[in-house]
């Protein structure tokens, strides 16, 4: 196998097939400025797991754009979708797809940040901890 086989895998394994990630990327650059920017948040942060597979991969992220543009529909802020704590919440996302993962401290605060920019700050009352 060469370098480029093992690196294409590595990358399928991590976002799934180029077409359905490129078409995952498309969906969030069409939601509204905050929800895009929570999405793209816990995106990084999604990041720092293991995915079972590239399908599961694929997956989690497409079910990520579902939530997101069906609560732009709804009219469903962010913190209505993550909650007080968007570290539980991806945490507890990540779990239906993945063999879990270690989140450096920095993953969790910026996360928690990232999502306050995306309310407006609003800041929630989580700590960012990922304890439930």
């Amino acid at each position: 196998m060469s370098e480029a086989d093992k690196t294409g895998g590595i990358i399928a394994k991590v976002i799934g097939p180029k077409k359905r990630w490129r078409a995952y990327k498309a969906r969030v650059k069409e939601l509204p400025s905050s929800h895009r920017t929570a999405v793209e948040a816990i995106e990084r942060y999604l990041m720092h797991f293991v995915p079972t597979d590239g399908d599961s991969s694929a997956s989690m992220f497409d079910d990520l754009a579902d939530l997101f543009e069906q609560a732009v529909a709804d009219g469903t802020p962010v913190r209505g979708v993550v909650g007080e704590d968007p570290v539980e919440f991806a945490d507890a996302f990540a779990e239906n797809y993945s063999e879990g993962g270690y989140v450096p401290a920095r993953a969790r605060k910026q996360l928690v940040e990232d999502i306050d920019r995306a309310t407006g700050g609003t800041t929630g009352t989580g700590t960012g901890t990922g304890t439930a």
